[in-house]
C-alpha cells in the first residue's frame, strides 16, 4: 500500500498541488513542523551552555521531533482509512509532502523574471529559492543558482519525500519532511547552530542519501529521453565530480544535471558577504547560462518526475501481483 501511497501523492501532487487557499486556511505540514522545531529551539539551545551540552540537547529536540511527528502522522493515517474514502483522504494529506508543483513554479518564475525585466528582477525571483548573496550574481551566476536550486531540491523535495512514503507511508514521508525541516532551520554552522543542529545535519544527511542517488540516476535516464542532453555525459559528471561535491547527497542529482545539459554549475559562491570556495559540477561545461538553460533544465526535471511516478506505479503494480 505505501508505494501505491507515494504513487497517487505524487501524481495528485503533480496535478493540484498545494492549494493557496487550504494554505491560507490551515497552513502547511512544514510550517507547523517549523513551528515546533522553533519552540525547541527557544528553550533548549541556551547560550549559557557549553557547547556539548547543546549538541546533547539537539539530539534531543531531534527525537522529540521525530516522535511527535511519527505519532501524529500513524494516528492521522489509522483514523482517516477508518472512513469509506479513507485511501482518498490519506493521499490528499500525502500529496501535501512532495513538492514538484511549487519547485517547478519558483525555478520557472526566475527564467520569466530574466526575460520580462532583466538582471535586477531575475535576482529578486531567485533570492526566493537559494541563500547565496543575490547582488553579486550576475546574469550566468542567476541561471546557475536557479538550476542548482532546481537538481538539488528535486532530490530533497520530490524523491526524498516519495522515497519515504513508499518505505514507510505517510508517517515515513512525514518524519523525512521533519527531519529535513530541521536541517534548513537549525542545520548551518552558525555559532547559533553550530553544536544544537549537529544531530538535524548529519542526520538529514543519512536520510538523504538514497534519494540523492536515485535523484542523479533519473536525471540520466532522462537526459536519454529529452532532445540535445546527454546521458553518457551525466554519467561522467557524476562519475567525476559528485564525490568533490560540500554536500555528501548535493554533488549527485547537481553533477547529473549538469553533465546532461553540458553547463557548468556549483563553484564559489558569496554568503553573507563571505565567499565560499567549490568545486565546479560538470567541470569544463559551458558558464555562459542564459534564461534557456533554465528552461531546458525545467524540462529534463519534468521528464524526470515523470519517470519517478512512473516508477511508483509500475512498483505498485508489481507487488499488488505478488
Amino acid at each position: 500500500m505505501y508505494l501505491l501511497l507515494a504513487f497517487l501523492a505524487l501524481l495528485t501532487e503533480r496535478v493540484i498541488g498545494y492549494p493557496d487557499w487550504l494554505y491560507r486556511l490551515i497552513g502547511h505540514p512544514v510550517t507547523w513542523i517549523g513551528g515546533l522545531i522553533s519552540v525547541l529551539d527557544r528553550r533548549w539551545n541556551r547560550e549559557i551552555d557549553d557547547p556539548e551540552r547543546r549538541k546533547h540537547w539537539g539530539i534531543v529536540s531531534l527525537l522529540v521531533l521525530l516522535s511527535i511527528t511519527i505519532t501524529a502522522s500513524l494516528l492521522i493515517e489509522n483514523i482517516l482509512l477508518v472512513f469509506p474514502f479513507g485511501l482518498l483522504l490519506l493521499v490528499l494529506a500525502a500529496s501535501s509532502l512532495p513538492a514538484q508543483k511549487s519547485l517547478e513554479n519558483h525555478v520557472e518564475a526566475v527564467a520569466a523574471a530574466l526575460e520580462a525585466g532583466g538582471i535586477q528582477s531575475g535576482r529578486n525571483a531567485v533570492s526566493m529559492i537559494v541563500g547565496r548573496d543575490p547582488d553579486e550574481l550576475d546574469e550566468a551566476a542567476v541561471c546557475r543558482a536557479a538550476i542548482e536550486s532546481l537538481a538539488e531540491n528535486f532530490s530533497d523535495g520530490i524523491v526524498a519525500p516519495a522515497f519515504w512514503l513508499g518505505v514507510g507511508g505517510l508517517a515515513g514521508g512525514a518524519a523525512y519532511k521533519a527531519a529535513n525541516t530541521a536541517d534548513s532551520m537549525i542545520g548551518h554552522r552558525s555559532p547559533r547552530h553550530q553544536a544544537f543542529g549537529w544531530a538535524a545535519a548529519r542526520f538529514d544527511d543519512l536520510i538523504n542519501l538514497p534519494a540523492s542517488r536515485l535523484s542523479g540516476a533519473l536525471f540520466v535516464a532522462a537526459a536519454a529521453l529529452v532532445p540535445g542532453t546527454s546521458p553518457l555525459n551525466a554519467l561522467a559528471a557524476i562519475r567525476r565530480d559528485a564525490r568533490h561535491h560540500r554536500s555528501p547527497n548535493a554533488g549527485w542529482p547537481e553533477a547529473a544535471m549538469a553533465g546532461a545539459l553540458g553547463i557548468a554549475l556549483a563553484g564559489p559562491r558569496s554568503y553573507g558577504g563571505q565567499m565560499i570556495e567549490a568545486r565546479f559540477m560538470g567541470e569544463g561545461g559551458r558558464a555562459n547560462l542564459t534564461s534557456e538553460d533554465i528552461r531546458r533544465a525545467l524540462k529534463l526535471a519534468r521528464v524526470a518526475d515523470g519517470l519517478l511516478i512512473t516508477f511508483f506505479g509500475l512498483g505498485a503494480f508489481i507487488i499488488s501481483q505478488v
